[in-house]
C-alpha cells in the first residue's frame, strides 16, 4: 500500500487501522475520527499516533516483535472462541448465504447439508456450507466451526468475525463481496482438532466451491487450514509472508493468523495488516 493509497483511507479503514495498532501517516491539517469516541471499535485499543510510517512497506511499526515459531504454537483457532455478540454484516440472501440461484451451486449446498460421510454428522446441530458470493475474488478458508458457527450455521461471527469485518473493511471489501468456508463442514466434538478421516471426507466439497468460486486469491487464516490446504507442515510464520498455490489450480494463496488468535494476541496484528496488504497487491495484479 503506497502513501496515496493511505491518504485515500476513509475514516472507517483509519479507525481500524488504529485498532490494528497500526500507527497512520497524517497529512498535516487533516483529521480523523477517534477511535477512542467512536462506538464502532472496541475503546481502549487505537494508538492514534500520527508517524509518518507507511504501513504497507516499514517492517517497524512501534510493535513488539515476538518469536513467530513460538507464537505459532500457541496459535488459538476460531473453535476456541466462542462468543454470541451477533453479526453485524449478514447476508440477506439467507441460510448459508450463498446465491443458489445456480443449479449446481445449489445442489452442492444440498449435498453438505445432508452429508454423512463421517461420525461428525451425529453430533452437529448443523451444517456450516459456507458465506458469501460465489462469484468472489477472494476467498477465506478457516479451520472447522465452532460453537456458534455450528448453532448459526454461518463461518466466521461472533467477536472474530466482527474482527474479520474490520480487516475487510481496510482493504476496501466487505463480507458479501467474498466467499468464507472451512475445511470441515461440521464442528468437530469439544473443539479438538480436525482428524484425518473428517478432512479427507470433506476434502471434496471445498474443491468443488473453489472450482465453482474461480477465485483470484485464496486466503488461509491459521496453521491448521494452510496445513491441509498446502499439504505442509510447518509453523504459520514459516509459511506467512509469500505466495503459495492451491493444489493443481496455480491459484495464489497466502496464509494468515485467524482473527480469533488475534483477539488473544494482538501483538501479531501489525503482520496481519502486513499479509492484508499483500493480498490487496495480488488482487489488484501487482502482486509478484
Amino acid at each position: 500500500m503506497t502513501m496515496n493509497d493511505l491518504l485515500r483511507l476513509t475514516p472507517a479503514q483509519h479507525r481500524f487501522l488504529e485498532a490494528m495498532d497500526i500507527q497512520v501517516w497524517q497529512q498535516r491539517g487533516r483529521n480523523h475520527s477517534d477511535p477512542d469516541t467512536d462506538p464502532g471499535i472496541g475503546s481502549g485499543i487505537g494508538s492514534g499516533i500520527d508517524s509518518g510510517i507507511d504501513p504497507g512497506t516499514n517492517p517497524d511499526i512501534g510493535l513488539q516483535r515476538q518469536d513467530t515459531d513460538a507464537v505459532a504454537r500457541e496459535e488459538v483457532h476460531d473453535r476456541d472462541v466462542h462468543y454470541d455478540a451477533g453479526r453485524d454484516t449478514a447476508d440477506e440472501t439467507g441460510g448459508s448465504g450463498t446465491d443458489v440461484s445456480t443449479d449446481a451451486w445449489g445442489r452442492l449446498e444440498a449435498e453438505v447439508s445432508r452429508c454423512t460421510r463421517c461420525s461428525l454428522s451425529e453430533s452437529r446441530t448443523q451444517t456450516v456450507f459456507g458465506v458469501g458470493s460465489p462469484d468472489a475474488d477472494l476467498m477465506i478458508v478457516g479451520e472447522a466451526p465452532g460453537f456458534e458457527e455450528d448453532r448459526q450455521g454461518e463461518p466466521f461471527v461472533g467477536r472474530a468475525g466482527q474482527l474479520l469485518n474490520e480487516m475487510l473493511a481496510a482493504v476496501g471489501l466487505q463480507r458479501g463481496d467474498i466467499f468464507i468456508a472451512n475445511i470441515l463442514k461440521c464442528r468437530p466434538p469439544d473443539n479438538r482438532d480436525p482428524r484425518a478421516g473428517e478432512v479427507s471426507a470433506c476434502a471434496d466439497f471445498l474443491l468443488r466451491q473453489v472450482s465453482a468460486v474461480k477465485p483470484s486469491l485464496i486466503i488461509a487464516t491459521g496453521r491448521i487450514a494452510a496445513h491441509h490446504l498446502l499439504g505442509v507442515s510447518g509453523t504459520l510464520g514459516s509459511l506467512r509472508g509469500r505466495i503459495h498455490r492451491y493444489g493443481d489450480t496455480e491459484i495464489p494463496l497466502i496464509v494468515t493468523y485467524h482473527p480469533a488468535y488475534l483477539l488473544r494476541s494482538p501483538s501479531e496484528k501489525r503482520k496481519s495488516w502486513e499479509d492484508l496488504c499483500l493480498a490487496r497487491s495480488i488482487l489488484h495484479g501487482t502482486g509478484q
